[in-house]
This record gives C-alpha cells, sequence and structure tokens, in this order.
C-alpha cells in the first residue's frame, strides 16, 4: 500500500504537464499519504519519533534552501550580480555555455551544488531572454553543479555524509572522481550546446543602467559570495550542521541590508526590504521538496531502501554494478537516504576508508540525480527557478546525461579496478 501511494503520487508529478495540477501540492498530500499509511498499518510510538528525526534532517535542507536563496535574493535586490553580467564579454551562446558549466562544475566544490545552481541561474536569468533557452542553460547548470560537487567532500550532501562517515578522506575523492565527474558533464554539454545557435542580443546598457540603482551593488555582490563561502568554514569550525552556517550567513546579509535601507527613502527601501524579498522565494518549490523528503524517508522507514540495497546484492555480487544501479535509482528516489541505506549496508570492516566501493558510490549517488530534474536538490531548484518542464528534461536532456553518467562511470570503474 505504501509502495502504491508512492508511485501514484511520482506518476501524478511527472504527469503534472498533462494534469496541470501543481507538482507541490500532489507532493505534499503523497509525503502525508506515505506516513499515514505507515502508521495505519504499523503503528507504535517508535514512528512518532522516526518522524520527528526525519523531519529534523528535511527541515535542515529546507531551511538551507531559505538561507541560500534569501541570500541571493538580497544581493539581487541591490543589484550585485550585475557586476558578473556586464563582465561577460562573449555574444557567443556556446561559449557562454561553456562559461556557464564551467563556473558551475568548479563553483560547485566550493559552495556546493544546490548554492551554486541558485547563484549561476540568478545570474544568466538577467542575460538570456529566450524561454527556451533558458531551460537549456539551466539544464547544463544542474547537470554540472551536481558533477562538480562529486569531487568535493562539502560540494554534495552524499559526498558529505561518506567524509563524515569517514568512508573517503579529501585528497583522494578528489584524485579519485574529478575526470570521471568532468567527463559526466562533456556529452551532455555538447548535446545541449549544439542547440544554441546566434549570438546573445545587446544588452550591456541595460544593465550599466542597472548597476548604477544600487551604489551599494559591489558591496553586496562580495559580502554575499563571502557569507556562501563562509557557511563550509562555519560547518569545519564548529561541527555544526550546514543549516546553521548558512542561516547565520543569511542573518549577516539581512542585518547589513537593514543598516543600507536606512539611508534610503521610503520608495527605494520597499524594493530591497527583507520583506519584498521573502516574497521572491519560490516556496512552493520547497514545500515540494518538503513531501518528496517526507514520503522518501516513509519509505526508508518501513525498510525498504534496505529491502532495495540486499536485492542488489543478491542480483549482483559486482560492486561496480551496485553503485551504478544505486547512481540511477538516486535519480527517482533521493539520494540521500539511499546514501544512508548504504552506509548501513556495507560498513568500513568491509569497505575501508577511501575503499573503491565508496569512491563509486560518491560519483554515481552525485550524478545520478541529474537523470531526472527531481532527482536532486538542484534539479528541485532550478525547477522553481526557471519553470523546467518535468516532460522537457526527460525527452531532452536524460539520455545525453545518462551517456555522460555510465561514460564517468566506465572511466572510474577501470581507473580504480574493483
Amino acid at each position: 500500500m505504501l509502495i502504491a501511494v508512492f508511485i501514484i503520487g511520482y506518476l501524478l508529478i511527472a504527469l503534472e504537464e498533462f494534469t496541470h495540477i501543481s507538482k507541490s501540492a500532489i507532493a505534499l498530500i503523497t509525503g502525508v499519504g506515505c506516513w499515514t499509511v505507515l502508521y495505519l498499518t504499523h503503528g507504535g510510538d517508535h514512528l512518532g519519533h522516526e518522524l520527528i528525526n526525519h523531519l529534523g534532517e528535511v527541515s535542515g535542507i529546507l531551511f538551507f534552501l531559505i538561507g541560500a536563496m534569501t541570500i541571493v535574493e538580497l544581493i539581487d535586490a541591490h543589484d550585485g550580480f550585475d557586476i558578473i553580467v556586464s563582465s561577460i564579454k562573449t555574444s557567443n551562446k556556446k561559449m557562454l555555455a561553456l562559461i556557464i558549466v564551467l563556473l558551475a562544475f568548479f563553483l560547485s566544490a566550493i559552495l556546493d551544488n544546490l548554492t551554486t545552481t541558485i547563484v549561476l541561474i540568478s545570474i544568466f536569468l538577467k542575460i538570456i531572454q529566450d524561454p527556451k533557452e533558458k531551460i537549456i542553460y539551466a539544464s547544463l547548470i544542474v547537470v554540472s553543479a551536481n558533477a562538480g560537487g562529486v569531487w568535493s567532500p562539502i560540494g554534495d550532501v552524499t559526498t558529505t555524509m561518506l567524509w563524515m562517515g569517514n568512508q573517503i578522506t579529501t585528497a583522494t575523492i578528489i584524485k579519485s572522481t574529478f575526470i570521471a565527474s568532468l567527463v559526466s558533464v562533456i556529452i551532455p554539454f555538447a548535446a545541449l550546446a549544439f542547440q544554441l545557435k546566434g549570438s546573445i542580443p545587446a544588452i550591456s546598457s541595460e544593465h550599466e543602467n542597472n548597476s548604477q540603482r544600487s551604489s551599494y551593488a559591489n558591496m553586496f555582490f562580495i559580502a554575499g559570495i563571502a557569507a556562501l563561502l563562509f557557511v563550509p568554514v562555519f560547518k569545519s569550525i564548529t561541527g555544526l550542521p550546514p543549516f546553521m552556517g548558512m542561516l547565520l550567513a543569511m542573518g549577516m546579509i539581512w542585518l547589513l541590508s537593514e543598516l543600507i535601507d536606512k539611508r534610503k527613502d521610503e520608495e527605494e527601501k520597499q524594493l530591497t526590504s527583507i520583506n519584498h524579498v521573502l516574497k521572491k522565494i519560490d516556496t512552493p518549490s520547497i514545500l515540494f521538496f518538503l513531501g518528496i523528503l517526507l514520503a522518501v524517508s516513509a519509505l526508508s522507514t518501513a525498510g525498504y531502501l534496505n529491502t532495495f540495497s540486499n536485492i542488489l546484492s543478491d542480483y549482483t555480487k559486482s560492486l561496480n554494478n551496485i553503485t551504478m544501479i544505486l547512481g540511477i535509482s538516486s535519480a527517482v528516489v533521493d539520494n540521500v537516504p539511499l546514501m544512508a541505506a548504504a552506509q548501513n549496508m556495507y560498513d568500513l570492516t568491509t569497505y575501508p576508508t577511501d575503499h573503491p566501493f565508496w569512491l563509486m558510490l560518491a560519483y554515481t549517488t552525485g550524478t545520478g540525480g541529474s537523470l531526472l530534474i527531481i532527482g536532486s536538490a538542484a534539479g528541485v531548484a532550478a525547477m522553481g527557478l526557471t519553470k523546467i518542464n518535468f516532460g522537457w528534461y526527460l525527452k531532452n536532456v536524460s539520455f545525453w546525461v545518462l551517456l555522460g553518467y555510465l561514460a564517468g562511470w566506465l572511466l572510474l570503474s577501470m581507473t580504480l579496478g574493483s
């Protein structure tokens, strides 16, 4: 029954373009429905504690997302991103795609794939006007940011889980997965960039005027990026979850905005006030994420994810095949509980730190989420910011991502020799 509720909800989300029913509403109903079925069929006080524990983990992701979105919107409200827009000199659409892909790939390793996606999409939305090209660029950002997050211990949630669990070390994950992650991006980049033709219409004068609207553009851009960079530093120093650092960073940028707004007149202040900024945050996407994660946590609590891992082990003894299948599964079922299940299934006694299995798992669960637009936090954020359609992504992007995913997986398999 639980599986049926999840599958029906997932299908309705996937068919949003045909049903015209909000995916966020379906996700919330699915999440609550899964837990309701679990309570009715299993019962017990322990489920209440499990729900609270899962909700704590989910809330951390959601608060991280809200904090990142708020910082980005505050930078944008003060015209901070116009600095980058004006510094991009190329008018060739393919060259712009290359620049954005490289930025996403390397920036996500420093920040994380979610924050990188939000920042870069906010930037290119100021440059690209054509609706179809917007979703092509956004798709490239999602694929590149997810791949870039693989080779850094702080670039993706699943890689961080392995790092904190002592399954991988920083130097080894960078050395082992960097090339494979880059290969996984090249194929979808070549396929999607081929569709981009011509040059970008001249927009420099418009953005020069925009920059003049705020004399604090430079300050907010530097402060905002520094605040985002501060998040992994804060986590390393304190050991607190990443969302705590993000909330602190958000509070600091909020305070800076408040101090500056005191010098403005009322009309100008309204455009940069926190009340105005918070209205621009994509709340439906946040609620969608909440529903999906609640549904997946119900599957995890019911033991279905561990059962799935056991079936994989019975089906194939090849660790490479297991990691490949888990990676593809992470496009459908969130990679965080999948990683948690894998960490419980395979311990450090059997597979010690930096074993090829953990390195392969980091690659597959990190890049596998790009196979579907709802397979990663970065993809969900991109859906909200650019209105990418699930069906369009499946038809135009997923195949090329799969080819890149398999190419990187084959390269990593040969390199690690496991």
